[in-house]
């Protein structure tokens, strides 16, 4: 979008002339678009020149009015030079605004931003996540960084965000910050959620996302195979809080449930399903979906196990979960003592449920969308990796099919 202006003035004819003089207005055009001003002044018609954008003559009064307009072309010149220099977009609208002594209203990004937090901030608990609102403050650290260590700037008007900024930021989070692929993506999901924002009250007039694209790959999910899962399963540890912990990360891996999930979990969340059996019925934490999984015989044996255990039961919780971050150094120890080169964390038990325990055994994958809490099955794919025991078991069976023709 251009900064330069043009600016003229002309007598507009009233409704009823009866060929009095008529009103001077000043006309300010930025790209094809007009606004026009009056300016308090008016003239004769025989004695303006249309071409010169003045009264005609060496008059007095004309030469008056005359001085009095060449003031507005340099009161007009001054706000647009203040304008340029202070980075603010040029437009018609703006320099008439501004000639009014009216300020254009400016939606600036950060403010944006911020007013979208603290709103979210004051959901918490009522739809939003505090990890959520964590997440978002962290971005715009990352944004008002870029804006002063890439561009020198405090802040941006909404109206001057295009692709180019878009992309430039992109970039500063991956090479400045050293953000991984999935981490950029995620923060700019952020400052899109924000642009969406200011598109939709109209301060921002073109998508600056129109043209750009997420490159991100999701990473592969890490899952414990089934001899991994048995040795975890059968080794003695001989520490209480260790073998703790293998019990509950193994409760998740027949079960499927996040941290978040089974930490909140009751005795009251156990009850008959439609077959009768036990079942967990719950609604998952992030999404507050309904998460139902019938039990098999390995977590109801851990759920025996501490039945009366007093840390959980006090709580009237059905198992002793520790701290994420405790959970996740006592499995890597775990892992570590079971012989896994890889790096056990407790979300690999969501994994290992959504691959080992029921798509290798042939668990169709609407069913473990089902039990996973997932509302799109996409999700579902992204965790459900597909096994070659799984494309084993497949092939023999179209071998069979193809031997008995």
């Amino acid at each position: 979008m251009s900064t330069n202006y043009s600016l003229s003035f002309l007598l507009k004819k009233p409704k009823n002339d009866k060929g009095q003089p008529r009103p001077v207005y000043m006309r300010i055009t930025v790209d094809k678009e007009r606004r026009e001003i009056s300016v308090g002044r008016d003239c004769e018609p025989s004695r303006w020149n249309s071409a010169g954008n003045r009264a005609k003559g060496t008059r007095e009064e004309a030469r008056t009015l005359n001085a009095y307009l060449d003031t507005l072309v340099q009161k007009v010149a001054e706000i647009h030079h203040t304008m340029v220099k202070n980075r603010t977009k040029v437009t018609a609208d703006a320099l008439k605004l501004k000639f009014l002594g009216h300020d254009v209203p400016q939606k600036m990004l950060l403010n944006v931003f911020s007013e979208h937090n603290a709103q979210m901030k004051s959901l918490i608990g009522n739809g939003f996540k505090p990890n959520t609102l964590k997440g978002y403050t962290t971005s715009i650290s990352h944004i008002s960084a870029y804006l002063n260590q890439e561009l020198s700037l405090d802040d941006i008007e909404v109206r001057d965000i295009d692709h180019a900024f878009v992309a430039g930021y992109a970039f500063y989070l991956r090479s400045s910050l050293g953000c991984s692929e999935v981490s950029a993506a995620k923060y700019i999901k952020h400052f899109r959620k924000i642009t969406k924002i200011c598109i939709a009250h109209r301060w921002i007039e073109n998508d600056p996302f129109a043209f750009y694209k997420n490159k991100a790959k999701a990473r592969p999910k890490e899952f414990l195979t089934k001899d991994e899962l048995g040795r975890v399963e059968s080794k003695q540890f001989g520490i209480a809080r260790m073998e703790q912990v293998r019990d509950i990360f193994v409760f998740c891996c027949y079960t499927g449930l996040s941290y978040a999930d089974v930490r909140k979990l009751r005795h009251s969340d156990i009850a008959k399903g439609v077959d009768g059996k036990l079942w967990i019925l719950t609604s998952r934490e992030k999404t507050d979906t309904s998460s139902n999984i019938p039990l098999l015989a390995t977590p109801l044996q851990i759920i025996d196990r501490y039945r009366d255990y007093p840390p959980s039961a006090a709580k009237d919780l059905l198992l002793p979960v520790l701290s994420n971050q405790k959970m996740n150094s006592y499995l890597k120890e775990i892992g570590d003592l079971c012989g896994i080169a890889k790096e056990i964390t407790f979300h690999m038990s969501r994994h290992t449920f959504a691959t080992t325990i029921t798509l290798a055994n042939n668990v169709p994958i609407e069913t473990v969308s089902k039990m996973l809490g997932h509302t799109d099955i996409k999700t579902t794919q992204h965790y459900a990796k597909l096994l070659d025991t799984r494309v084993a078991h497949d092939m023999s069976k179209l071998e069979i099919k193809l031997a008995n023709k």
